[in-house]
């Protein structure tokens, strides 16, 4: 008995730290070098032509999108850092969108876990659609 409520109490502490533990935007607000478009496991890479006021226009879109806010960074930096959290266990993932000249440069990707299965490029992508 003592051992189930031991795993309890340890499932129970590590989805709070999931859904608590703090963003330092000094670790995730950061100018990441996106050459191309990619996908991997856990992230996405995006390059888009949208002229000069593409991270306006892409901030008004994300932080339409529910459970979305800045971490970081501002359009008028030219570079907005957002952090958007599932809407059952509250993981997050990060955003960062930088303005290049017409360029702008979409890096998403999870904190937890080593697959999103998808989230972040459908995010992503989305977002960049409604541009």
């Amino acid at each position: 008995m003592a051992i189930v409520v031991g795993l309890i109490v340890f499932l129970a502490a590590g989805l709070a730290y999931v859904r608590l533990a703090p963003s330092d935007p000094a670790k995730w607000h950061r100018d990441v070098q996106i050459n191309h478009d990619s996908n991997s496991e856990n992230s996405v890479r995006r390059m888009v032509v949208t002229g000069s006021d593409g991270l306006a226009k892409f901030a008004e879109i994300a932080i339409q999108t529910p459970n979305t806010s800045v971490l970081a960074g501002s359009v008028e930096e030219g570079m907005v850092t957002f952090i958007t959290r599932t809407k059952v266990m509250g993981y997050p993932d990060y955003t960062t969108a930088i303005q290049d000249g017409e360029l702008l440069k979409v890096f998403g990707r999870s904190r937890f876990g080593l697959k999103d299965f998808g989230v972040n490029a459908a995010r992503v992508d989305a977002w960049i659609e409604a541009l």
